[in-house]
């Protein structure tokens, strides 16, 4: 294992290279293709880092590992990062999609060195939010990666990018700020705000751990998102340009289920099981009513939005069951989407810079003039309804299987959302690619150029990878879901019961 800072050099090293950018100047062709060029070096070299912690990681620990720790506040607060099983998978898709949103971004001309900057600094808070073993590092990271987002959004958005830029911050702010509350009440209680120290004796009484557990839940149901604070997100991705809306769908939204099983199960066990009816009630809606409203979409993005928070609900349902399968099903879905949900986006980019419009009307018989195009979007198409196979799959049938455990009508509600899940789907596959070619327009559009295609072949590889050997991913956070069950104990048992009861 590794003794060098490598942690931090992974989340920092994005930070290096705005600065770069900064540096260059003009605003010429060679300024720009400089721009680019070292957006994309520096974000691939900080994956070929982050490759060395999947390479020294050792799968049968459930602790942290690769430890730093530097003063910092004082006696108040430390910079401490490490990963675990948990954190680890979402640290490598970080880093693996950023290179991949800088070549989808190549296109961009409009305040390039600032678009790039953006993006760089906003891979430094992201991985932050993973490798964080501080609360308040933890908050610093996890609310300063909305400053990025919200300039991506609210400058190189569509029309009306800076009312969805704004109702994406006020919306996630205003939830961070009682999860920030509930931070100092823990530091209070226990004098310290080292999460694995928490994570060992924060012991807290249950009535605070329910006043907790609320504040924290009202910072990450919003990320998520969970339905009825899901608003915001369909906004942010309809205006974001298409390496944003990769972002939020890939990334941004997996902070929210992290933070659920980073906090919420192993440090207020108690008020999880009591809550895990609500968070039940609150994932079938979202799945069942997310999914009518995408039928009735005739914009992609916002039908592959809707289509996200059907699938975070799945998410949320694996983690309240408190089941190993729930578990390891939530975990795995969360990557499994944001390698999926992240092509989606990437796959209506492709026809936007064609075309200019994102109205499933304008298209049809795409297979016609752009086949390869028609092949790569129906693979992430059926990765998107779950075919077995693809890592689509995976994580709902394990995330089901937990269902099925706390309760049967939760399960079955559960998968009328598998079913219509492949009725939207399915028909915005058929209604772009199918059917006659009924535009001048269409019958000149070329098929995927080489950079659309570096940009998308590596995402079809492990989205069939992982499908047919979903082990590559369960086996990395496999010690620390044992861990984390064994901690919970008696309440997971509890919080079956109690779900079973209610539903």
């Amino acid at each position: 294992m590794t003794s060098w800072p490598i942690l931090s050099l992974v989340t920092f090293l994005p930070v290096i290279g705005a600065l770069f950018v900064l540096v260059i100047r003009g605003e010429d062709e060679t300024a720009l293709r400089n721009m680019r060029w070292t957006a994309l070096f520096t974000t691939i070299i900080t994956f070929i880092l982050s490759l060395s912690l999947w390479v020294d990681f050792d799968r049968s620990q459930s602790g942290f590992q690769f430890l730093e720790q530097r003063a910092w506040l004082g006696a108040f607060a430390s910079y401490r990062l490490g990963v675990d099983g948990i954190s680890m998978p979402f640290v490598i898709l970080t880093t693996f999609l950023m290179p991949i949103c800088i070549i989808a971004s190549w296109g961009v001309k409009y305040r390039l060195k600032e678009y790039m900057i953006a993006f760089l600094f906003l891979e430094t808070m992201m991985v932050g939010v993973f490798v964080s073993l501080d609360i308040f590092l933890f908050y610093l990271f996890f609310e300063g990666g909305l400053i990025p987002m919200f300039l991506i959004i609210g400058i190189w958005g569509g029309q009306r990018r800076v009312y969805a830029s704004f109702k994406f911050f006020l919306y996630t702010l205003l939830g961070s700020v009682l999860m920030l509350l509930a931070m100092f009440a823990m530091y209070w209680h226990t004098g310290t705000t080292d999460i694995p120290t928490l994570l060992q004796q924060s012991n807290f009484p249950v009535q605070m751990q329910m006043w907790l557990w609320l504040a924290f839940f009202a910072s990450f149901a919003v990320k998520l998102p969970m339905w009825p604070v899901h608003t915001w997100l369909p906004d942010a991705h309809v205006e974001a340009p298409t390496a944003g809306s990769v972002v939020l769908a890939a990334i941004l939204l997996k902070m929210g289920g992290y933070g659920f099983l980073r906090f919420s199960l192993p440090m207020f066990p108690e008020a999880s099981e009591f809550f895990a009816p609500m968070v039940f009630a609150l994932s079938v809606v979202a799945i069942v009513y997310t999914s009518l409203v995408a039928l009735a979409q005739e914009d992609m993005k916002k039908l592959i939005a809707y289509s996200s928070v059907a699938h975070m609900g799945f998410v949320t349902i694996g983690i309240f069951t408190m089941t190993r399968q729930g578990i390891d099903g939530a975990l795995f879905q969360m990557i499994s989407h944001g390698l999926v949900s992240g092509a989606l986006f990437l796959c209506v980019g492709v026809v936007y810079d064609r075309l200019h419009t994102r109205e499933i009307s304008a298209y049809g018989g795409l297979v016609n003039r752009m086949p390869f195009y028609a092949a790569t979007f129906m693979i992430f198409t059926l990765a998107n309804v779950g075919l077995p196979g693809t890592s689509g799959f995976v994580g709902e049938f394990l995330s089901l299987i937990g269902a099925f455990k706390a309760s049967t009508t939760l399960a079955v509600l559960a998968t009328t959302g598998v079913i219509l899940s492949a009725a939207y789907a399915l028909w915005l596959y058929r209604r772009v690619i199918f059917g006659e070619i009924a535009r001048p327009e269409l019958a000149h559009m070329p098929d995927m150029s080489v950079r659309e295609m570096l940009a998308l072949v590596p995402i079809i590889y492990f989205t069939i990878h992982f499908g047919i050997y979903p082990a590559a991913v369960l086996d990395i956070f496999s010690a620390s879901v044992e861990s984390l069950l064994s901690g919970l104990g008696a309440a997971g048992t509890a919080g079956l019961a109690g779900a079973a009861s209610a539903l």
